[in-house]
C-alpha cells in the first residue's frame, strides 16, 4: 500500500509525499517549495526518489531547482517545464515505488495540466493538481470552459471510491459557494459543517473521495437541473449544455 502524506506549503498548498513502509525512498507531487519537502523527508527517514509535476505554475514547481541540486532523480511531468526529465502525455504509465500511475491530460487551469491516477482496485487514487479541488475546481488561466468541463468530466468517470488528492486547502470557501448554488443540498450542508470543525483544529480536509465530489461539488454537477437553474439565474441567459453551465458557474465563483 502507498502511504500519502500532506506536506503543507505557503498559505494553502499541499505537496503530497508518496511512500511505503518497506522502501527507503519517497516521491513528492508538485514541490512548490523545497524546504518543507526536505524537512518531511528527514522526519520520515526517507530519501527523495522522484518527483511528479502536474503543471507549470511556480507554486507547483518552484522547489525543483533546490531539490535537483541535492538529488539525481527522475522528474516526471508535462513537456516544456524546466527540470522535467521525463515528459508524459495521455495514457502514459509511470511506476512509482512499484505502483503504476496512469497519466490523464486535463487542460483548462493551464494548457499543459495533467493528472496522475492509480487504477489499482485496492487503492484507487488521483493526484489532480489544480484541476479538481474538494468541492471546487481551478480557475481557467489558459484553457476554455469547454476544455475544463471535459477535463472534469474525465475525472468524474473514475471509480467513485477514488481518493482525490488536490493541491490546495480551499474546501471551506468552495463549500460556501456550493451552498449558494444548491441551498437545499443536504450533503453540502453536512460537508460544510464537518469541514468547519476539521479546520478549527488545523487539520487538512483532503483527500476526499470522488463519490463525495459527485454529490457536493457543483462543477461536477452541471447536468443537474437545480445547478443549471442557479447558474442561469446568475448569468441571466439561457444555458443549454453542461459546458455552458460550467462556464457560468466558474464565472460566478470568480466573483463570489
Amino acid at each position: 500500500m502507498l502511504k500519502i502524506t500532506p506536506i503543507p506549503a505557503f498559505t494553502d498548498n499541499y505537496i503530497w509525499m508518496i511512500s511505503t513502509s518497506d522502501q527507503p525512498q519517497a516521491w513528492v507531487v508538485d514541490p512548490g517549495d523545497a524546504a518543507p519537502v526536505l524537512a518531511a523527508l528527514q522526519s520520515a527517514d526517507k530519501t527523495l526518489g522522484g518527483v511528479l509535476i502536474t503543471h507549470h505554475h511556480p507554486d507547483h514547481t518552484g522547489g525543483l531547482p533546490a531539490l535537483l541540486e541535492q538529488h539525481r532523480i527522475p522528474v516526471i511531468g508535462p513537456p516544456g517545464i524546466q527540470g522535467v526529465s521525463q515528459s508524459v502525455q495521455e495514457d502514459d504509465v509511470v511506476e512509482v515505488l512499484g505502483h503504476r500511475l496512469r497519466v490523464l491530460e486535463t487542460p483548462g487551469h493551464t494548457l499543459d495540466h495533467i493528472a496522475f491516477v492509480s487504477d489499482d482496485a485496492d487503492q484507487p487514487l488521483l493526484f489532480c493538481g489544480d484541476t479538481l479541488f474538494a468541492a471546487g475546481c481551478g480557475r481557467m488561466f489558459e484553457g476554455t470552459a469547454e476544455q475544463m468541463h471535459d477535463s472534469l468530466s474525465k475525472l468524474a468517470g473514475l471509480p467513485a471510491t477514488t481518493q482525490v488528492y488536490c493541491a490546495h486547502e480551499y474546501t471551506e470557501a468552495n463549500l460556501k459557494f456550493a451552498k449558494a448554488v444548491e441551498a437545499d443540498n443536504q450533503t453540502i450542508k453536512d460537508r460544510l459543517s464537518k469541514t468547519l470543525a476539521v479546520r478549527r483544529h488545523g487539520r487538512p480536509t483532503v483527500p476526499s473521495t470522488l463519490a463525495v465530489e459527485l454529490a457536493s461539488n457543483p462543477f461536477l454537477r452541471c447536468d443537474q437541473e437545480n445547478v443549471r437553474s442557479a447558474a442561469q439565474a446568475q448569468s441571466q441567459r439561457p444555458l443549454e449544455s453542461p459546458a455552458e453551465v460550467f462556464g457560468a458557474l466558474r464565472g460566478w465563483k470568480d466573483r463570489f
